[in-house]
């Protein structure tokens, strides 16, 4: 490290430099969708008969679809999550803090409401209400700023140093092996 950090010497981004990659990057600077549900879960054991399950929860599915106003009830009563003592409530939910079946369920662009199907994950089936959707907004520039000035420097720093061993091997004498070596020290 201390080698490199003498000899590969890379510029730091300027404002403007910083900007236009803002500007010319924006979905990398969105704050996360978020989400409010709920769910009931049909714990799925070792010892638990799927078929009977999964066809408990279709129908409690489709009783909740004719009548969605007793979804906390419903999840206070057979729900085999925690989160059923509070009407299946999970708060607010962002994009990695569930299980990828769940999570795509979830943030599928769907409107609010029940879902109308069954999800199954490795702990059971859910009945899922969204009940909220945030959608993710652009982060403001102050705010991403020093990430992306880390970022541009980290570009830079790989390549510079790419281009340092380039001219190293162009200067060693190895006999049986092409290692892409640069013949001049102005290497782009």
């Amino acid at each position: 490290e201390t080698l490199l950090g003498r000899e590969v010497v890379t510029p730091t981004p300027n404002l403007d430099e910083c900007q236009r990659y803002y500007d010319n990057n924006p979905g990398e600077f969105l704050s996360g969708d978020l989400v409010h549900a709920r769910h009931i879960l049909f714990q799925v054991t070792k010892a638990t008969p799927i078929p009977e399950i999964r066809a408990k929860a279709e129908q409690t599915l489709n009783g909740l679809l004719a009548n969605p106003e007793r979804f906390a009830e419903v999840a206070r009563e057979l729900s085999n999550c925690p989160s059923g003592q509070q009407d299946g409530n999970l708060g607010q939910i962002s994009r990695g803090d569930m299980v990828p079946e769940f999570e795509a369920a979830l943030f599928r662009l769907a409107p609010t409401g029940l879902l109308p199907e069954i999800v199954k994950t490795r702990f059971g089936f859910h009945i899922i209400s969204v009940d909220r959707r945030i959608p993710g907004e652009k982060m403001p520039f102050d705010m991403v700023r020093a990430k992306i000035e880390k970022r541009l420097i980290g570009k830079v720093e790989e390549k510079a140093i790419r281009q340092y061993i380039s001219v190293l091997a162009a200067q060693a004498k190895i006999e049986g092996i092409d290692l892409e070596a640069a013949s001049s020290p102005l290497v782009q």
